[in-house]
């Protein structure tokens, strides 16, 4: 309500909504719009069609097994499962995508209680000690030549006057 003199009030009215500042509240809707976007709805709708295809799949192979197909009773289990399996991988991608959400939105740390350095403990006797990766080392040649084999250079010798004389038999080789 204005105040004569046109003047404005000094408090905000009682009426005011702050709900719609205060960003998602958890527990409702507005919290899990990141489930709606074009990737997730894709994703969504990939996980029905799915399992919609894999019952469908199993009672086809129910209908096939109870005509006589005896085989097709291992069948009309293992598609309910595949369907149950890609339920299980979908909520389990939800959860991790939550997971991130909250953790991405959540306020960071006070710094005074963070560690300011790391430091990594000494190995104690009998503990396992931590795997690390693996470090590249670049080969680098010799930098003087490697000296000669004899046995190699015979070798090369024979097979350069086997390609000399092509007629000539191997016990025909002089050296």
């Amino acid at each position: 309500m204005p105040t004569p003199g046109g003047a404005k009030p000094s408090r905000p009215c009682d009426n005011y909504d702050t709900v719609s500042e205060t960003g998602p509240v958890p527990g409702t809707l507005d919290a899990m719009r990141w489930l709606w976007t074009p990737a997730w709805i894709a994703r969504h709708v990939a996980m029905v069609v799915l399992v919609v295809g894999f019952l469908g799949l199993g009672w086809w192979q129910v209908s096939r097994a109870a005509a006589g197909n005896s085989i097709s009773w291992g069948y009309a289990v293992e598609w309910p499962v595949f369907a149950g399996f890609v339920v299980y991988v979908w909520w389990r991608e939800v959860r991790l995508a939550r997971r991130k959400e909250t953790l991405a939105t959540e306020p960071p740390a006070d710094p005074a209680d963070a560690p300011t350095a790391v430091t990594t403990p000494a190995v104690a006797a009998g503990s396992r000690p931590a795997v690390r990766r693996p470090v590249r080392i670049a080969r680098v040649p010799a930098a003087s030549e490697p000296a000669e084999d004899t046995d190699l250079a015979a070798y090369n010798d024979y097979l350069s006057w086997l390609n000399a004389n092509p007629g000539a038999r191997p016990g025909d080789y002089p050296g």
